[in-house]
């Protein structure tokens, strides 16, 4: 296994680019796969499925509705988006992605709400498409 000294701050950089994680954790990842960046990256996304599974259980019953009418008032979208603390709930950051995926959802136009609403001939159409 390669040590500390032996893994370039170069190779840090470019794990930490690639996976977005702290430049700590991608430390030790390259340290524990000797280097290795596709196994460092594995490892890394391991590990990210792992605290994501700790979090599972954990209620997120704070946040905000987030909204955006369109400026013809042909198409409206409110979304609910949750958090664990009403500190991050308040935060300009989290009332923006509120706001963004709002306006996302307008354009993405989708058919329903629900995928019970869905009609079944497009179901059934999407269905035979991903079959083949």
């Amino acid at each position: 296994m390669a040590t500390v000294k032996e893994i370039p701050a170069k190779l840090v950089a470019e794990l930490r680019a690639r996976t977005g994680a702290g430049m700590m954790d991608c430390k030790k990842a390259l340290q524990e796969t000797g280097g290795e960046l596709e196994k460092a990256i594995d490892l890394l996304r391991q590990r990210g499925a792992a605290k994501a599974d700790k979090r599972a259980g954990r209620e997120a019953s704070e946040g905000l509705i987030g909204s955006y009418v369109h400026h013809d008032g042909s198409v409206g979208v409110l979304v609910e988006l949750n958090c664990e603390t009403d500190f991050v709930a308040r935060t300009e950051d989290f009332k923006a992605l509120a706001k963004e995926l709002a306006v996302h959802i307008a354009a993405a136009k989708p058919l329903a709400v629900r995928i019970e609403d869905l009609p079944a001939d497009v179901v059934q159409r999407e269905r035979a498409v991903y079959e083949k």
